[in-house]
């Protein structure tokens, strides 16, 4: 079953969720919904090991 990854963006931005981790296999579903969502810049990913990336959304970055 494939993520909501817009979904799981608008959940973050909310405060609703802290974190979700996106596997290599899934990382084209992931970028197709991140280029479409409004306030991408402020959703920051960290590389884990073989290849994992944890997103979260950075409340207090300044525009």
């Amino acid at each position: 079953m494939a993520e909501d990854y817009a979904k799981l963006m608008a959940q973050l931005k909310s405060g609703d969720l802290d974190e979700f981790t996106v596997e290599p296999a899934d990382f084209m579903a992931f970028q197709t919904a991140y280029m479409q969502f409004e306030s991408r810049k402020r959703i920051v990913g960290k590389a884990e090991k073989n290849g994992k990336i944890i997103y979260h959304y950075d409340h207090d970055q300044t525009q």
